[in-house]
């Protein structure tokens, strides 16, 4: 892969995962984006008999769709792939092991974000989906912690002179509609939500975030050691800026919902450039 496209390091995306594995209790996020897809196939009046869980946390919840037939889970942390039934797979997002039209449904609960070529993957997704196969994910979207970002640019500037990557970029949901249609799909729909959660303090929320799998994998971060002075002079930063009545801070995560179908003859098209009957002026009269 380019270099100069390269934002992750995937091997320590990797160890971050596989160490996150080991403690239970933090994937709240991915079981909600997990039921938020189920509630979104169960609007689709189709089933899928070949399907792959791009993900382990969340693949339990998602198996239990009366839409989908067998379920495989693939995912880069193959610790996480202890806990899941059914057919596993340890394997990279950015490489998909898959036929081209193999795959009735693709599914994905909050993994693509740290995908280095989200492009690239989201073509051999589409590539790998079957003729009228559907692709539905949920990725993290770029509200997604913005009072953290804020607070450690304000306090590494504040201390250092200057700020480093310390939380991954994030798209927001006109990008994610042009990804689809860039990929290929068709149909495509993109929306958001917003979850706010609240912490003790700034450290409770680092802790969840790295037992969640997503500490700082960025390649570009500063490997100096950050020291005490940095992080307590952004916990009042984040308690002044962004604290609530009871004492807690909160912490917003953006989950956007991508959904694209593998073209098909059947699905329904927009008509010609030209083919209307009626002008605009009709209807404003």
């Amino acid at each position: 892969m380019n270099d100069d496209i390269r934002i992750f390091d995937r091997a320590l995306l990797r160890a971050n995962r596989n160490r996150a594995a080991r403690k239970a209790g933090h994937d709240f996020l991915h079981e909600w984006a997990a039921r938020n897809l189920c509630t979104r196939l169960e609007d689709i009046r189709r089933e899928f008999p070949v399907a792959l869980c791009l993900g382990a946390h969340g693949a339990e919840t998602l198996s239990q769709s009366n839409k989908i037939g067998a379920l495989m889970t693939m995912d880069i942390a193959e610790k996480r792939l202890a806990g899941v039934s059914g057919p596993r797979i340890h394997g990279d997002e950015e490489l998909l092991p898959f036929s081209s039209g193999s795959l009735d449904l693709v599914l994905s609960p909050l993994v693509l974000h740290a995908v280095n070529d989200l492009p690239g993957a989201l073509v051999q997704i589409r590539q790998a989906l079957k003729p009228d196969g559907l692709f539905l994910a949920a990725m993290l979207g770029g509200e997604t912690l913005y009072e953290l970002r804020q607070v450690m640019a304000e306090a590494e500037i504040s201390l250092r002179g200057g700020i480093s990557p310390r939380i991954a970029p994030f798209a927001d949901k006109p990008q994610a509609g042009e990804l689809l249609q860039r990929a290929g799909f068709s149909l495509p729909v993109v929306d958001s939500e917003i979850v706010t959660v609240t912490y003790e303090n700034i450290f409770r929320l680092m802790n969840d975030l790295r037992h969640m799998g997503e500490g700082n994998a960025i390649i570009r971060r500063d490997r100096r050691y950050a020291g005490k002075a940095l992080f307590m002079e952004a916990a009042r930063l984040y308690q002044d800026r962004f604290g609530e009545t009871d004492g807690r801070i909160r912490a917003t995560f953006e989950i956007i919902f991508m959904i694209g179908w593998h073209p098909h003859e059947s699905q329904q098209k927009p008509a010609k450039r030209g083919s209307a009957t009626h002008s605009l002026a009709d209807f404003l009269q």
